[in-house]
């Protein structure tokens, strides 16, 4: 009846039209459609990175001697190195597969360019080329219709589950086989995505599958395998998994681990450094093995380290004059790390209008409209591409051969990626060079090719990769965007490169101005700081490049930040994503844990009824209950004649803050707001509450005294009930410890239970392998056959529930509660008063940053 009145109260306040402010939003926990700024969803569920320390965990360390310790630490490395083994032949398949898909293509293309460059046939040569595109990009796009969550480059799922949240279908076999199939054809299609986001998502699915040994999507493959049943094992190999992505793609271990650290985990230790930078190694070189065997038929030799490598950087031997850089460049990497701070927010502002407009407009239609509009920009593409090299492209003079030194991550050399399309011998088309050409291949074009690139076609290239890169980048393909960010500010540093040359007559070497442009514009997009350096010093294996690299990166960074987020959190956000970030702002510490607490609890207590615990499983959707009793203990004999004893008990009431104080005042700050909504749900709230306090007399103190009194509504086999009043609801109740939906709805599977005339000793034990053996899919409330159940019957949840989770103060600042809840992963965080009494939760909900900016200024309003 309340939930049913709430709604009218809500129906009316909308057909009255009164605004609502961005605070009463999120304290109702509604969205407006209408809204600029996207509001967390509550339906997002946390992982539980703390152990739950109960009877049967504590068994199971009972039998764990040193032995089976080191085995099992074994057993922990040996999946490591499986998963980065793994992951290095993830690589190897999207590789080869990129690379055979894109040779036909360009090979059968270029012939029909150069057959009919004469021939005045050029439309057919489009519409091969447009062929194999869409073909390509139509696979791709199918791929992810089967499968949504493997659009993108899932980088922004990976960092919200690495942060405690878990996206659903994130790191299913499924969402694996659509992510890596799919991104060989979109990457093939001629999009401008990358292949290195979606190997980062590919790495992270192997680290969580691998060590289950049972797919979800494939029931078949479910072997007895007793270890790593936990959000805790499972999140610290998903951190592996994503590092060995990483380092994989850019044959960069250590930016990998230091990626994993940056980008995701909340929380880290030094044993989990040491397997994640194994595991990275091991991708690494799996990768580098097969690669260099394949492409140079040298097995053993490690010549090609990652997907992209951008070469060595040198200046040729006769050339005394020339320097990768100088000091006086540094101050030329500060600008352009600016002007790749700002291209970077234009992206990013760019690309979120285009990701709402999607959510609006696309995503709620049919799904082949989404097919539809992967084809357009596919369509698009190919057409921008094919017209500019024949229109805008220049045919320059072809320089003496670069040194050999430079060779692709492919194998090839990079004098054989030199385009001649429309222009004489000695001469190669510049743009065709750019374009039709894999996007590693331009990368290198512009890193280490002695020919020159004219402004104008690098103006151009810049200009036209940046709007299709970011029209692209959202589209329903998995899609990476290190690649295209890479490629487009190498473009922009060449361009830089060639006008201090032409103009000033400096002497530089425009290899170095082209890294620091990919970097600048990479660091503008992304904003990452210490990953990215040492992701791009190893892919260049050059140390000198690590100062200018950071410091283009910083600055890019923190200009960038002046105007909006890196691309990968505006996407978190738009998904409505609780990410915590790495720590609150100092203004938040004016807020206590009592402020952003939820009061209104449901628990249950250490000895219930079947029918109970069905009843709360059913009408709730808590993931934890506080296992309470009531605290009914009479402090007033105590008081007569010892006046220690009596102010002590007096300082203890005066600092208690009680549920149902905490509740009254809410309502009382909330009358101040604007909406009648909240006044009206204040209003039935005090309403159904106790009766008014007497003259004179203080809440706390008949809060304490009221304790005493018995209650008609309290009987352990009753589930709290809307129809309580407030003094029912928010009475005193002793914390013991909180029991996981998942476990009890185990405990009722089982028939963990006994008659109400046996003693709890008959109720039957389950093993810590019993109670984890459903992992990860626990079954549903739903799932339980009721017919089974005696409703009569007793469970003792006692021993299955932690003992000693993590616990506040109510008078606990924001900053430290923040703290202890991201930094031990936890995803329940009981507030308990001085005398042992649970007043309230705070779950991660309750720690995002729209939730304390309108709990800040609610209190501001109160004050």
């Amino acid at each position: 009846m309340a939930s049913c009145r709430n709604c009218f109260c809500c129906q009316c306040c909308c057909r009255e039209e009164e605004p609502r402010t961005p605070e009463e939003l999120t304290i109702l926990g509604e969205i407006r459609d209408d809204e600029d700024e996207i509001l967390p969803r509550k339906d997002y569920e946390s992982l539980d990175y703390d152990r739950c320390i109960n009877e049967p965990y504590v068994e199971v360390l009972d039998g764990l001697d040193n032995k089976k310790a080191r085995q099992y630490e074994a057993v922990r490395w040996v999946m490591v190195f499986v998963i980065g083994v793994a992951v290095g032949l993830v690589g190897l398949f999207v590789d080869f597969f990129v690379h055979l898909f894109t040779k036909i293509k360009f090979s059968l293309v270029g012939d029909s360019i150069e057959r009919c460059t004469d021939k005045g046939c050029l439309s057919l040569s489009l519409l091969e080329l447009l062929t194999f595109n869409l073909v390509f990009v139509f696979i791709a796009s199918v791929l992810v219709l089967i499968e949504p969550v493997a659009s993108g480059s899932g980088i922004p799922e990976i960092k919200s589950y690495l942060n405690g949240v878990k996206i659903p279908g994130i790191v299913r076999l499924r969402t694996f086989l659509c992510k890596a199939a799919g991104v060989l054809f979109s990457v093939a299609g001629g999009l401008f995505v990358g292949k290195e986001g979606p190997m980062i998502h590919s790495g992270a699915i192997v680290g969580a599958g691998l060590p289950q040994f049972q797919s979800i999507t494939f029931k078949r493959i479910k072997f007895d395998f007793p270890y790593f049943r936990s959000d805790r094992d499972k999140r610290d190999f998903v951190s592996a998994g994503a590092a060995a992505g990483v380092a994989a793609a850019f044959g960069a271990p250590i930016g990998g681990t230091l990626f994993s650290l940056e980008e995701g985990s909340s929380f880290w230790n030094q044993a989990l450094t040491w397997k994640v930078l194994f595991c990275s190694m091991s991708a690494t070189f799996t990768l580098n093995f097969f690669r260099s065997g394949i492409n140079f038929n040298k097995w053993g030799s490690f010549q090609l380290p990652g997907l992209l490598n951008f070469g060595e950087f040198k200046c040729s031997d006769g050339d005394k004059r020339c320097h990768l850089w100088t000091a006086v460049d540094l101050g030329f990497f500060v600008l352009m790390g600016v002007v790749g701070g700002l291209l970077g927010a234009l992206f990013n502002c760019m690309n979120k209008c285009l990701a709402k407009y999607r959510m609006r407009h696309i995503h709620p239609k049919a799904k082949f409209i989404r097919v539809l509009e992967s084809l357009l920009v596919a369509m698009v593409t190919t057409v921008v591409i094919f017209s500019a090299s024949v229109l805008v492209g220049e045919c320059r003079d072809l320089s003496s051969p670069t040194p050999s030194n430079s060779t692709l991550s492919g194998g090839d050399d990079i004098n054989s990626t030199i385009r001649q399309f429309f222009c004489s011998n000695q001469t190669y088309n510049d743009m065709a060079t750019l374009f039709f050409n894999p996007q590693e291949a331009a990368i290198h074009q512009l890193f280490h090719q002695d020919g020159t690139f004219s402004p104008a076609t690098l103006s151009i290239f810049f200009l036209l990769y940046f709007l299709l890169a970011c029209w692209t980048y959202g589209v329903s393909v998995p899609s990476g965007l290190f690649v295209p960010s890479l490629l487009c500010g190498a473009a922009f540093g060449r361009l830089v490169a060639n006008i201090l040359k032409v103009k000033l007559g400096l002497q530089i070497y425009s290899g170095t101005f082209a890294l620091i442009g990919a970097a600048a514009f990479l660091g503008g997009v992304v904003r990452m700081t210490i990953s990215l350096t040492v992701i791009l010093i190893e892919s260049t294996n050059e140390i000198t490049y690590g100062l200018p690299i950071m410091i283009t990166l910083m600055v890019a960074k923190w200009t960038g930040d002046f105007f909006n987020k890196g691309i990968y959190d505006i996407h978190i956000q738009l998904k409505g994503v609780p990410l915590l970030e790495w720590e609150t702002e100092v203004e938040m510490d004016k807020l206590t844990a009592s402020d952003i607490m939820e009061p209104n609890l449901t628990f249950v207590y250490p000895h219930t009824r079947v029918q109970s615990l069905v009843s709360i499983l059913r009408t709730t959707v808590y993931h934890a209950f506080p296992v309470v009793t009531e605290n009914r203990q009479n402090e007033q004999d105590f008081m007569k004649g010892n006046i220690l004893i009596s102010n002590n008990i007096r300082f203890k009431k005066t600092n208690i803050v009680s549920r149902a104080a905490e509740q009254r005042r809410r309502c009382q700050s909330m009358k101040s707001y604007p909406s009648s909504e909240l006044r009206n749900i204040c209003d039935e709230q005090n309403a159904a509450g106790a009766e008014p306090a007497e003259e004179g007399e203080d809440l706390l103190q008949q809060m304490l005294e009221r304790r005493h009194a018995p209650y008609p509504n309290l009987c352990p086999d009753q589930s709290p009930s809307e129809e309580w009043t407030m003094e029912e609801q928010f009475r005193p109740l002793t914390f013991h410890g909180l029991i996981l939906r998942s476990q009890l709805v185990s405990l009722l599977i089982r028939g963990v239970c006994y008659a109400e005339n046996q003693s709890s000793a008959t109720q039957p034990r389950l093993s810590f392998s019993e109670m984890t053996e459903d992992y990860p899919r626990y079954p549903d409330i739903h799932e339980v056959d009721l017919a089974l159940l005696n409703p009569r019957m007793i469970v003792d949840v006692t021993p299955y529930m932690n003992t000693s989770p993590y616990t506040v103060s109510p008078n606990t600042r924001i900053s430290q509660v923040f703290n202890l809840f991201r930094t031990m992963g936890l995803r329940h965080l009981p507030v308990v008063n001085a005398v042992g009494e649970i007043v309230g939760i705070i779950t991660r909900h309750n720690l995002t940053h729209e939730f304390l900016v309108a709990k800040l200024r609610q209190h501001y309003i109160t004050v």
